[in-house]
């Protein structure tokens, strides 16, 4: 099996997993991993009787209820009508801010990045925002980010919504909102503990055993190699062709 493919497939479970119990998610675009994951998460409901879920995802024809993008899902947002919604940066803090504009001093940055739309919006009204960067690395785990696009949490300002947690192709960080910092919840095989504090540029807490991400069983894989790839094939065909031709 492509090394590539199962380790895209325990984030796209790990997502559905953190998504559990949630009633409407969006999923903003260029996101095909997030949005297997609400996908993968939807079907297993659908299997097991569970409430439906609801999935917006922003450029879909076939998994989306808004018909004017942004707008309504800021609209959403503002009415509490969104439970999960996902989130990145060019550069993540241990504190969970998120820079989407670019590295080095501001408005003279060497590195520009796409900017931040409403991340800064989105990130305090929607209850669980969870942070998905791929890439696991000192230059995106920063001790400080250059420019804050979002901030995670404003202490004097309670908001609905936050960090709640931060998945990569390396580990999964839950939230802790009194502390205001990560703590290592799980690692992906085949990393260790120690790949993950030698790739990570800002402090977390570690708990005295580190257990390992679980692997997807065959009934998910059996859902996602069909069913899920399918459907995500709307939006996403290359990602779904490579992900189904990827044996």
């Amino acid at each position: 099996m492509s090394a590539d493919r199962e380790r895209r497939e325990i984030l796209i479970a790990t997502i559905a997993d953190l998504l559990d119990g949630i009633r409407h998610v969006a999923v903003g675009a260029s996101s095909p991993i997030p949005a297997a994951g609400a996908m993968l998460l939807r079907a297993r409901n659908e299997l097991c009787g569970k409430p439906p879920v609801r999935i917006s995802i922003l450029g879909s024809q076939a998994h989306n209820f808004f018909t004017n993008g942004g707008i309504e899902l800021f609209d959403c947002a503002a009415q509490g009508r969104v439970d999960a919604f996902f989130l990145g940066g060019g550069q993540i803090d241990g504190q969970g801010n998120i820079n989407l504009v670019g590295t080095g001093d501001y408005p003279t940055s060497h590195v520009r990045w796409p900017g931040s739309f409403g991340s800064a919006y989105l990130y305090h009204l929607i209850p669980r925002v969870i942070l998905f960067r791929e890439e696991h690395s000192p230059r995106v785990f920063v001790p400080k980010v250059d420019f804050v696009s979002a901030r995670a949490i404003t202490p004097e300002v309670p908001r609905r919504g936050g960090p709640y947690a931060l998945l990569t192709n390396m580990a999964l960080f839950d939230f802790d909102r009194e502390a205001g910092g990560f703590a290592l919840r799980s690692v992906h095989p085949p990393f260790t503990p120690a790949d993950i504090m030698e790739n990570t540029g800002f402090a977390y807490r570690e708990p005295e055993v580190v257990c390992e991400t679980k692997r997807p069983d065959a009934a998910t894989l059996a859902l996602l190699r069909g069913r899920i790839f399918d459907e995500l094939a709307e939006t996403y065909p290359a990602f779904a062709r490579t992900m189904m031709r990827a044996a």
